[in-house]
């Protein structure tokens, strides 16, 4: 029976409800029951368990999931909150609910996948997967060949350094950049740092699926490209820890006491 356990933000994924990380928020929000009980984040449920969100029954998927490539216009937002103005969710306006695996800024347009699999969206945002995408990027002033060498061998942003990656010129003002991480606004923040502003953005590729539709349109991945997909992430670690958030350990913090603080001879902080 055990085997037959899962963790409830991985059922809701499977389920195509939302992602598991969006999962986790609703259980914290106290919007999940299981057979009637507000449940704990981490608790697991069985096949015969009755999970509702916002009183609603929801249930595993039995048919095939939706995985499509959209191609994001400029001012739209990767959110699936549908208060939100020019949502991507309610522009697509796709019969089944579907969400995007990852984002891409409002000012940028381009490749975004989406879909009803909380499971690949776990596995795909995973950062430390190395997964690779694919952007071509202007710039407002021509590009040299320093701004091509401080690009690829890592730029201090965000109390971090970028990991190295591919840079390419391809024009006057127009550079292609690979990159296998996600930072905040990345491109935007490496190409401020060195005195550039970003005129245009457009992502052309995500791992193996390339950018081949018009902008506002979308297109069903085929199978053979979900075979090698899967594929190509299967390294993924598919453990229910590996799906929640790398918590990092916190820096000592060093405290000032007072001597005549009674803890003070307790610490030996003399």
């Amino acid at each position: 029976m055990e085997d037959q356990l899962k963790r409830l933000n991985k059922f809701i994924g499977e389920t195509g409800f939302c992602s598991r990380r969006e999962a986790d928020k609703i259980i914290e929000e106290g919007r999940v029951t299981i057979n009637g009980v507000v449940p704990e984040l981490g608790t697991k449920v069985g096949p015969h368990d009755e999970v509702r969100i916002d009183g609603k029954l929801i249930r595993e998927k039995t048919e095939k999931p939706v995985y499509l490539a959209f191609n994001k216009p400029v001012g739209i937002e990767c959110t699936t909150n549908l208060d939100v103005r020019n949502n991507i969710v309610d522009y697509i306006n796709y019969p089944k609910r579907i969400f995007p695996i990852g984002r891409l800024d409002k000012a940028s347009e381009g490749l975004i996948f989406m879909t009803n699999d909380g499971d690949i969206v776990n596995k795909i945002l995973r950062a430390r997967n190395n997964h690779e995408k694919e952007y071509t990027v202007t710039v407002n002033k021509p590009i040299t060949d320093r701004f091509i060498e401080r690009m690829s061998n890592g730029v201090p942003i965000l109390d971090t350094v970028t990991r190295k990656c591919k840079v390419e010129q391809i024009s006057k003002f127009t550079f292609k950049i690979i990159l296998t991480q996600g930072l905040n606004r990345q491109i935007r923040r490496m190409t401020e740092y060195l005195g550039y502003d970003v005129t245009a953005l457009k992502r052309i590729r995500i791992i193996n699926i390339s950018l081949d539709v018009p902008v506002g349109r979308y297109r069903d991945l085929t199978d053979a490209e979900i075979k090698e997909l899967n594929a190509l992430i299967e390294p993924s670690s598919k453990t229910e820890e590996a799906s929640l958030p790398k918590v990092e350990t916190p820096r000592k913090r060093t405290e000032f006491i007072k001597r005549d603080d009674p803890r003070f001879k307790k610490r030996g902080d003399y």
